[in-house]
């Protein structure tokens, strides 16, 4: 059984003695006649088993001008795999009308992730939800008649099929997929079919089989999978998709192997969403579980999020997609957890050969204590992954004799079944914190005009009825944008009380005005599916004109049904008035989809010409703001931060940069995202366009243009909890030991062309906090900081003993933890 031991807690450190092996030297890649193949272990290349370490980067999340330096930053980290969805109303905008330019050029896309001797995961699905507007389902879908959505459906599956078939055949002409020598190793139909399965029953059972059938056909040479199943029809391979993949998912098909095509490295955020975060050592201790449990391939969903660019995200999903990945929105490492993971991939790499031929034994070492071994006896090879699943219990286990300390839900890899070589709760890398840089060229000459968007009139409507109609039909997903406008004689108002209109939504947000004056807005939420709009409003005599411009922030992404989700006002009333409250719903409505400034392109140079600006006024509402701006000078990631604004969308150079909704806080009172990313491709040296439609109020002034750095680089470690990880390389097959290392010490290390130039916070004691936000505890010495300058500034990296004795601390105050916090910021050498 465990015996249970206290241990302080370590975090964010390099020792620079763990020499890592190539994370790419081994991988087998494809040539001309690969053949991609399976059996119960593993995918197999050309009758080789392998491992498959895979992240998500999907193509219109990124401009192209992107494309290569994150597919090489992904190998970096110790990836040999990249996985995207196919984006189906991306590239079929319009019956028969195809589109695979710029962002959309899937093909352009597997040719970078071939030129960097990478493996392709193209999950063609059609359809993804991937928090993706529509789920990737293009709207004139929703206008076939009598068509359901991923049922047992003629007219659904026919355009699947012509879709999926058009997709494989442009990839068969470039010659992507493997046997044609080709990056493409696995393909996805269908996607988490199990979310709707209890709404198709019998007929669910059908359309898998049929979806199935129908890609086997199309004989791509290469397997194909169908996610978050257990079981799957024929030859194709069910997945995972979730968080602990080695814990909560039981595969059924025992003649096929463990595949993992997303692990969630934090949570995907809508607006009012607060920050979504999912530690490195969570992670790792996940993918272990899952190899130890016999997986051979997982896919980090996402390893690099991107943008949302233009309408392209789903309802209330923020433009920032999965910052908080490996790789940020920017494309800049998010550490410990690109590092942390790049040294479990490389690890596992290096002990492959055990691993995927070893035979396998499982051993319960005490209450949530396991080990699971893969043994070649003939060739002296032995791998152990032991477990310990207990919450907050840290322990120490007897294994083949030697005792081993395993803290609570980690893993540790014993590489000849008895040296730890690597722990999930051992982040053996620094932490990075991102600062945001005012930039002096862009801040020049910040003049903005403006050009007010009008409410037309009832009679000017072309759309009138009786009654609302519903959204999602009129603007048929080329706008977020309809203006519902009713006029009503002689209102009985009382002068003694303010009229309150309240009106019901099924849309996201509105905004109102009641005879052309600004009443207030209005919003619902992703938890809420409705909302009432309620503001008092000034009636006059006579005839009283009431407007709504009611938005939506994306359409739903999932759902058996998607087909049927509606949008729009549902009940129009009036209260405080002579007769009480008078029903406005049936009292004649005109309606217009789309504003002025989206039809003629405001936010572009030739559009913008058709329009009278003036000198730009704060807190207007459905106003356009524009500016000019010349690009900040260096390579770091370029953004804006709109906590000045409220609501809207914003373009650069013509290009829609996103939507943007500082208004709607989190609960801490912040907005989800106030920063929004440029990418330098989008820009030029001077002149840069920046158009802003604001739907509510704001102050255009406040708009700045940034520079993004991860020059803040942290340390947190105990003298207390030394690593136990020794010092290894690889040596063909197996793990060759060099040395122990007992010593405890920090490694700081900055970014490329940048040196230490400033200690901002050094403590030895019993700190707290996290990089970026770390205070002194009662035990702090102020030595410290000292000693971390003498060992730092000046040099691009430094090594820092962990020990109290080299800054004066106190080892016998009684609060210390022994730990030592550091940091520090780079900046660009002056030379």
């Amino acid at each position: 059984m465990a015996a249970h031991v206290a241990a302080a807690t370590v975090l964010a450190v390099v020792l620079p003695l763990i020499l890592i092996p190539s994370a790419t030297a081994e991988w087998n890649l494809t040539k001309k006649g690969t053949v991609v193949s399976y059996d119960a272990r593993s995918l197999m290349i050309d009758g080789k088993r392998d491992l498959f370490f895979s992240g998500a980067i999907h193509y219109p999340r990124s401009p192209p001008e992107m494309w290569d330096q994150l597919v090489k930053l992904a190998k970096l980290g110790g990836l040999n795999t990249i996985e995207t969805y196919v984006f189906w109303n991306g590239h079929e905008p319009e019956p028969g009308k195809y589109y695979f330019e710029g962002r959309f050029d899937l093909i352009r896309f597997l040719k970078v992730i071939k030129d960097n001797d990478m493996y392709a995961i193209v999950r063609i699905g059609p359809f993804i939800q991937a928090e993706w507007n529509h789920g990737g389902l293009p709207y004139w879908l929703r206008e076939i008649g009598h068509i359901i959505f991923r049922a047992n459906n003629e007219p659904f599956k026919r355009e699947m099929e012509k879709f999926v078939r058009f997709i494989v055949q442009k990839l068969k002409d470039a010659e992507m997929f493997a046997p044609q020598g080709g990056p493409i190793i696995l393909s996805q139909i269908e996607n988490e079919y199990g979310n709707i399965k209890k709404d198709r029953k019998v007929e669910g059972d059908k359309y898998l089989e049929w979806a199935a059938e129908m890609a086997i056909s199309t004989n791509i040479g290469v397997p194909w999978l169908m996610c978050k199943q257990s079981t799957a029809p024929g030859e194709v391979i069910p997945t995972c998709n979730g968080r602990h993949c080695g814990d909560t998912w039981t595969l059924r098909d025992t003649n096929k192997p463990r595949l993992w095509t997303e692990n969630w490295t934090a949570q995907f955020r809508t607006f009012g969403d607060q920050l979504a975060q999912r530690s490195a050592e969570d992670i790792a201790y996940a993918v272990l579980r899952f190899f130890a449990k016999g997986g051979t391939l997982v896919n980090y969903y996402m390893y690099h999020g991107g943008t949302n660019f233009g309408r392209t995200g789903a309802s209330y999903v923020l433009t920032g997609y999965y910052d908080e990945a490996p790789m940020d929105e920017y494309g800049m490492c998010k550490e410990p957890k690109f590092g942390h993971l790049r040294d479990l991939h490389n690890v596992i790499k290096s002990y492959q050969k055990a691993f995927l031929w070893g035979k396998q034994s499982f051993e319960i070492l005490g209450h949530g204590y396991e080990a699971h071994n893969y043994e070649l006896p003939e060739e002296n090879l032995c791998l152990s992954f032991l477990s310990n699943n207990n919450t907050g219990e840290d322990g120490t286990v007897v294994f083949r004799g030697e005792k081993f300390y395993i803290p609570s839900r980690s893993v540790s890899i014993l590489a000849d079944c008895k040296t730890v070589v690597y722990n999930t709760k051992r982040v053996f890398v620094q932490h990075s914190e991102r600062s945001f840089i005012t930039s002096d060229e862009s801040s020049k000459n910040n003049v903005w005009e403006m050009y007010s968007e009008s409410i037309p009139k009832f009679r000017k409507t072309k759309i009138r009825t009786k009654e609302p109609l519903e959204q999602y039909n009129q603007t048929k997903d080329a706008t977020d944008y309809l203006c519902f406008r009713l006029e009503s004689d002689d209102l009985p108002f009382r002068r003694d009380i303010r009229p309150v209109i309240q009106v019901k939504s099924t849309a996201h947000a509105m905004i109102g005005f009641a005879n052309d004056a600004f009443v207030g807005t209005g919003r619902g939420s992703k938890r809420d599916k409705s909302f009432v709009f309620e503001k008092p409003m000034d009636l006059r005599v006579g005839v009283n004109h009431i407007a709504m411009l009611s938005s939506s922030m994306g359409m739903k992404d999932s759902g058996g049904e998607l087909v049927e989700v509606k949008g729009g006002i549902q009940d129009c009333m009036v209260q405080g008035l002579n007769t009480g409250t008078l029903d406005l719903q049936g009292n004649g409505w005109g309606h217009k989809a789309r504003l002025e400034g989206e039809e003629k392109e405001i936010y572009t140079e030739k559009g913008m010409a058709k329009f009278k600006w003036k000198p730009a006024e704060d807190d207007l509402p459905i106003t356009w703001y524009k500016r000019y701006f010349d690009e900040p000078d260096g390579d770091d990631p370029v953004v804006v931060d709109m906590s000045s604004m409220s609501k809207g969308m914003i373009f650069v150079n013509g290009e829609a940069i996103g939507r943007y909704w500082t208004s709607f806080r989190t609960l801490a009172g912040q907005p989800s995202q106030a920063v929004y990313h440029i990418p330098r491709a989008y820009l030029k040296p001077k002149g840069n366009l920046l158009v802003v439609f604001e739907e509510e109020l704001g102050k255009p002034n406040g708009i700045l243009v940034q520079t993004v750095r991860r020059d803040d680089i942290c340390v947190f470690i105990s003298e207390h909890n030394p690593a136990q990880i020794k010092t290894w390389e690889s040596d063909g097959d197996q793990i060759k030991l060099i040395a122990e290392d007992h010593s405890t010490r920090g490694t700081l290390s900055c970014p490329p062309k940048r040196t230490i130039q400033e200690v901002v916070f050094a403590s030895f004691g019993n700190p707290e906090g996290a990089c970026g936000n770390f205070t002194v505890g009662t035990c702090h010495t102020p030595d410290a900081k000292a000693v971390v300058e003498k060992e730092c500034l000046g040099k691009e990296s430094c090594v820092l003993p962990v020990i109290h004795t080299v800054y004066g601390a106190d080892i016998n105050c009684p609060a210390t933890t022994a730990t030592l916090a550091v940091q520090v910021r780079c900046k660009r050498s002056a030379k």
